[in-house]
């Protein structure tokens, strides 16, 4: 078999795993969710107001210290919301599952035997309290 042909299967088992098709499912329920779609909009909005005011060369300070304040509630709101939270938890789950995936891809090219590469957490680049990568 060659490896292009064994990629496209692989991708289809992949859009296959329960990890896809919940994060999938828990993406869907975010778009659906119109009071979620409300909450982003306003961040959105603010995010921009708060951008224009930073841009300005007479900038209040005032408007500035509210407008973050405002994009700090409505940030906490979105990320509260337990469709936001079901999605970030599939998104977790989906990313981990990857990430274990890319680690069998990359210790075969290395030329470790597949069946014997185990799951290693990624520290992600956070180098604080490490003893070192190997």
């Amino acid at each position: 078999m060659d490896a292009i042909r064994a990629a496209r299967e692989l991708g289809r088992a992949i859009q296959g795993d329960d990890k896809y098709i919940a994060l999938q499912m828990a993406q869907q329920r975010n778009e659906e969710d119109k009071e979620l779609q409300e909450l982003i909009a306003s961040f959105q909005m603010l995010r921009g107001q708060f951008n224009e005011e930073i841009q300005k060369p007479q900038r209040s300070q005032d408007t500035i210290q509210e407008l973050d304040a405002q994009m700090k509630e409505s940030y906490a709101k979105i990320f509260a919301n337990p469709n936001m939270i079901a999605y970030n938890e599939a998104r977790t789950e989906f990313q981990t599952f990857m990430s274990y995936v890319n680690q069998i891809i990359q210790g075969s090219t290395d030329g470790k035997d597949p069946d014997l590469i185990e799951y290693e957490e990624s520290c992600a680049g956070n180098c604080s309290g490490c003893s070192g990568c190997g």
